[in-house]
């Protein structure tokens, strides 16, 4: 890679847009051509792992569940630890949940509490950041379980959909960085 240009060039290059999905009206980003790309996909696991060293995180979370596809490569690249963020019912022994709204009902999201603690800064991963929910819910849980957040790191955020606003009281001074914005 040539820079930060070529990065950005070729990771729209591998986004598929699929109209009507998964509704009439929606234009779905689809990342799968994206992960088929080894080029690609390494340019960004290598840009995520960067943003993570750069501000300081001790482990990645991975949001359920494409934060799962990208946050694991990168704590491997950084040399951090992994730790899944997933909803409700999916993780084995005792958790920490936290529930939250949606524009059509309500969700809820948990994580191993032992695997956290107060030393712990950790940098929040995921593909999309669209309205913000999921994200501003891991915060909270994330800081309930005595970690600090190092920062949010998205492959792409749906500026349009007004995520960004919603999460920065979350963030609370912690960054948000975005490899793309559509």
């Amino acid at each position: 890679m040539n820079g930060l240009a070529d990065a950005t060039a070729l990771l729209l290059s591998r986004i598929r847009d699929v109209p009507d999905h998964p509704e009439p009206g929606v234009m779905f980003k689809d990342i799968t051509p994206l992960l088929a790309d080894p080029v690609a996909f390494t340019a960004l696991t290598d840009a995520l792992a960067e943003i993570s060293v750069r501000h300081g995180a001790t482990k990645i979370v991975g949001l359920e569940a494409r934060g799962f596809i990208l946050g694991a490569p990168v704590a491997v690249r950084a040399g951090l630890g992994f730790i899944p963020v997933r909803k409700a019912g999916k993780l084995p022994g005792a958790t920490l949940s936290q529930a939250y709204d949606l524009e059509y009902g309500s969700a809820e999201i948990e994580v191993h509490a032992e695997d956290l603690n107060a030393s712990d800064r950790v940098m929040v991963i995921d593909d999309v950041l669209a309205t913000g929910g999921t994200a501003e819910a891991s915060l909270r849980l994330l800081r309930r379980a005595g970690a600090e957040i190092a920062g949010v790191a998205v492959l792409m955020e749906l500026g349009f959909l007004g995520g960004r606003a919603r999460l920065e009281p979350a963030l609370d001074g912690a960054p948000l960085e975005a490899l793309l914005k559509v």
